[in-house]
């Protein structure tokens, strides 16, 4: 069984398509999975021992640079990647347009979500096969769903995200992760609140982490770190080091962003903070102690976050 999965970007999405590696292992021990996904996010796919090769794909690069002859070129070589050899099944878990383009482009039986059950419809005449999954599930669930009926199988009742990666403590005792950038400002907490966090948890016996990426990021967590007591605010620092950092964290406290989700794969007891969105379909899911607090206009209070973190540390 030659299975090829399409499921591109972003950081949170990849984390929530992890469980359908799991599953497919699970009903098909000997199969070959390989996995189109950014360029970014390949060190995540990884982890995974049931993925044989992570393809990477550079979109949001390359249409940046659609004139650039190099863009070409590397169009072409992932395009012969993606076809060194012909699938059983390519099962489109995104579907939308381009990630359907790219089903396209494979060899093999293409499979994707229906127009009604796909995030853009026109991605359902690209496919071979279309699968009916409700969109009231969580991410988590519809991917599974979908892979199972494409694949032939029943879904198990848990998800299991199956990532280990080697821990890589940065201080000798524990803490906590704050995890407090994201892609949109409507998204983030206060950071007045993140303080009250802070020294809530330094009571407790833990130092706080800050990770951060970009200019902006990285002078909120300087300027966090700053208020809290032992907190240190991190370099950048590539998704796998992270990762290490993540696994050996005593909770992860984060706002709706990738890097929460991953926190939530590798086992650790995980807070989400929503501000902007519903977590419903989109929130945190494992068996470990997985919470999402807040919604959509109605961010968690530090009282409401402090009562779930506390049992958890």
């Amino acid at each position: 069984m030659r299975i090829l999965l399409i499921k591109t970007s972003s950081l949170g999405d990849v984390v929530h398509n992890l469980p359908v590696v799991t599953d497919l292992r699970a009903n098909f021990p000997d199969a070959a999975i390989d996995w189109v996904l950014e360029e970014a996010y390949t060190d995540i796919v990884e982890l995974h021992p049931g993925v044989r090769r992570a393809i990477p794909v550079a979109l949001r690069r390359w249409r940046k640079s659609l004139l650039d002859g190099n863009t070409w070129h590397e169009l072409r070589a992932f395009r012969a990647s993606l076809q060194m050899e012909t699938y059983d099944r390519v099962i489109d878990t995104q579907g939308l347009l381009k990630s359907a383009l790219i089903a396209r482009m494979a060899r093999g039986r293409r499979c994707g979500y229906a127009a009604s059950s796909a995030r853009e419809p026109l991605a359902a005449r690209f496919y071979d096969a279309c699968f009916q999954v409700p969109r009231n599930l969580h991410a988590v669930e519809r991917n599974r769903q979908l892979t199972a009926l494409a694949a032939g199988y029943a879904v198990a009742p848990a998800p299991a995200y199956g990532i280990a990666v080697p821990p890589a403590p940065t201080l000798d005792g524990p803490y906590a992760v704050l995890l407090t950038a994201t892609s949109r400002d409507d998204k983030l907490w206060p950071e007045a609140s993140w303080i009250a966090l802070g020294h809530a948890l330094h009571g407790k016996g833990l130092a706080s982490l800050l990770p951060s990426g970009s200019g902006a990021e990285r002078e909120r967590a300087k300027r966090l770190a700053q208020a809290i007591p032992d907190a240190v605010a991190l370099p950048p620092m590539g998704l796998r080091d992270l990762a290490g950092q993540l696994a050996v964290a005593r909770i992860v406290v984060g706002v709706d962003t990738g890097l929460v989700h991953l926190a939530a794969a590798l086992g650790r007891p995980t807070l989400a903070l929503f501000a902007a969105s519903d977590p419903t379909l989109t929130g945190v899911l494992a068996a470990t102690p997985a919470i999402n607090l807040g919604s959509r206009g109605q961010p968690p209070s530090v009282d409401a976050v402090l009562a779930a973190a506390m049992p958890l540390i």
